[in-house]
């Protein structure tokens, strides 16, 4: 925060564009009161353990919905998308009674996330030097047939536990764009902070390789959201000393601007309706990506994509889709890609099929008489 405060008034050109171009929202602590804790107890011998659980006992890398296992579950059952959303997938309601076994400080992150319209996120960490995107939650093992041989441990391309996201490769480009600007994070020839390294000496893997967890913030935001989120552990030592912090930034400030810069990588646009009126909570489907997103309350939308070529449609309630396809270059800087919707009549459609129980409603066909019971439903409708 200090640094760009200072740069801005400086009049660096890179931090006053990404400042000016960019709503950029810091929170300095998820959980205040445990760091608290853990502070009063120093770093020594592993004290830094205390300030992982809130004052409440609530671990917030698990207190989320567990969208994930949802709405696979919906997918065994056929019913995704006609009956189960792939994208924004709502809270379980269980899960916002008052009685609800959530932390104070999750509720309130949850209504944050709703609250603004977030396209880029990372959670900061500690105790590693990686860094984590989703899913985070392991795919639960399917039965497999008796005469099907079963994989060795070690293969891993087809894991059935791991799950990849429909943005799995967007996630990845995200993820190096921290790990190749950090000064030592792909440094892994002598392996990981405390293990083998589990990056294959990239400094990047997915969350449920390397430590998977049900009802992560990163899943959440990824399922119930616009918002791309992934964990970023910033360096081996979870309470690095005071004359450490300087080395510490060095290492990572370059990433930070990188990471933040990458909001601009992808489409952008406006979608409308005939009069030019904003069009809230319209559905923007990107050809391949089998994950949407929703408009904000302006019409207003962004999409982080690698570089290439997407066929793109927007649909709305009430309204004819538009597709177009939209182009996404290497440089920085979102392409923008507006949309002007039509008015459909399918609203009138549904009103008259409801008015006729639902029943195909039968053609007239010109020249042909039409019966006693075609006349009178014609007089009616009319």
């Amino acid at each position: 925060m200090q640094f760009l405060c200072k740069e801005y008034q400086d009049g660096n050109p890179r931090v006053r564009s990404l400042v000016t171009e960019t709503r950029i929202h810091l929170v300095p602590s998820l959980n205040p009161d445990g760091y608290e804790l853990a502070r009063d107890a120093g770093s020594e011998l592993g004290n830094w353990a205390l300030g992982h659980w809130t004052e409440e006992g609530y671990d917030l890398f698990e207190n989320f919905p567990d969208l994930a296992s949802a709405l696979w579950a919906a997918e065994e059952r056929k019913l995704v998308p006609h009956k189960f959303p792939n994208h924004h997938i709502p809270i379980p309601d269980h899960y916002l009674a008052e009685d609800a076994t959530v932390a104070v400080e999750t509720r309130a992150v949850m209504l944050w996330m709703d609250k603004n319209p977030f396209v880029l996120g990372a959670n900061l960490q500690g105790g590693e030097k990686l860094v984590s995107y989703p899913f985070d939650t392991a795919r639960p093992v399917r039965e497999m047939p008796v005469a099907v041989p079963r994989p060795p441990d070690d293969y891993e391309d087809n894991n059935p536990e791991l799950q990849e996201t429909p943005d799995h490769a967007i996630f990845r480009w995200l993820a190096i764009s921290y790990a190749s600007a950090h000064l030592t994070m792909t440094e892994t020839f002598r392996g990981g902070c405390h293990t083998q390294d589990m990056t294959d000496a990239m400094g990047i893997v997915q969350g449920a390789k390397w430590h998977p967890r049900a009802g992560s913030m990163n899943d959440f935001s990824y399922l119930h959201t616009n918002c791309l989120e992934l964990s970023i552990y910033l360096g081996c030592d979870k309470f690095p000393h005071e004359s450490e912090l300087q080395q510490e930034w060095e290492n990572n400030k370059e990433s930070l601007l990188t990471f933040m810069e990458q909001v601009h990588r992808g489409i952008k646009g406006v979608v409308t309706d005939q009069q030019g009126e904003p069009i809230a909570n319209a559905t923007i489907v990107v050809g391949g990506i089998d994950h949407s997103i929703k408009t904000a309350s302006g019409g207003d939308f962004w999409r982080i994509l690698n570089p290439g070529e997407y066929r793109v449609w927007a649909r709305a309630e009430g309204y004819n889709p538009s597709v177009k396809t939209c182009s996404v270059f290497y440089d920085i800087g979102a392409t923008q890609c507006n949309f002007v919707l039509s008015r459909s009549n399918w609203k009138r459609i549904r009103e008259i099929m409801a008015m006729n129980g639902n029943r195909p409603i039968r053609r007239i066909v010109p020249g042909r008489p039409m019966t006693p019971r075609e006349r009178l439903r014609l007089q009616l409708r009319l």
